[in-house]
């Protein structure tokens, strides 16, 4: 069975190793860069299947390596970062990264955001009988994992994906937001609200009309999510 490829973007060296040697522990294929530049270059000349980006670092900061590697690819990022205030998470889920972890943070706690990210990407190959989702120019093809708006395709990332989707499989039901943390994060999360919104909002830019006054995805203030039913 093929590992699966981590690059690790830290410039801090001992924090680099320990990060890098727990992760080679359980099974994974480590690549380590020390700084932005040589992340990108890194990232351009291998397949890499997840990224974990220290935001902190000299020359190009994490928030342009995720927003770099946003431009190319749907690769996933998870940011690190001794910054834990909500609009630091906000602004780094906004450049395109899936998760954010604050430090200092345990071992155990940095895996089970590895697995639930690369559980997120690996779904992409599962294949669901479900009728499509068709309301006003918004089309979900839940088979083939396809999202079209007025015919034209939709580039989402996997997980602005699975949020789509698990709100279409229930269309016109408003879904909480634990409910849509766990469906589409993983059960390892919960009141992460922060990152509702940053999706929602990325979300609504691609398929709204007009984000401010959105059609299809509606807001319950205070409780959660709903998409639009037919």
């Amino acid at each position: 069975m093929k590992k699966l490829k981590v690059l690790v973007v830290v410039d801090e060296p001992q924090t680099r190793k320990y990060i890098t040697a727990n992760l080679r522990v359980r099974g994974y294929s480590v690549l380590q860069a020390g700084d932005g530049r040589a992340a990108l270059k890194m990232f351009d000349e291998n397949v890499v299947d997840l990224v974990v980006l220290d935001i902190m670092m000299p020359g190009i900061d994490g928030f342009e390596v995720c927003q770099a590697i946003r431009r190319q690819s749907d690769t996933p990022v998870i940011i690190l970062s001794a910054r834990g205030q909500e609009k630091d998470i906000v602004r780094a889920l906004n450049f395109g990264a899936d998760d954010y972890l604050t430090k200092p943070f345990g071992v155990d706690e940095l895996l089970a955001r590895v697995q639930a990210v690369l559980r997120r990407t690996t779904a992409q190959g599962t294949v669901v009988q479900r009728p499509p989702y068709h309301v006003d120019d918004l089309h979900i093809d839940f088979f083939l994992r396809q999202v079209t708006l007025a015919g034209q395709p939709v580039k989402l990332t996997p997980t602005e994906y699975g949020l789509l989707a698990h709100l279409a499989a229930n269309a016109g039901r408003v879904i909480t937001h634990r409910t849509l943390l766990q469906a589409v994060w993983g059960p390892e999360y919960g009141d992460e609200t922060e990152y509702l919104w940053a999706y929602i909002r990325r979300l609504r830019r691609k398929i709204e009309q007009d984000p401010s006054n959105p059609r299809y995805i509606l807001t319950q203030p205070g409780v959660g999510y709903a998409l639009a039913s037919s």
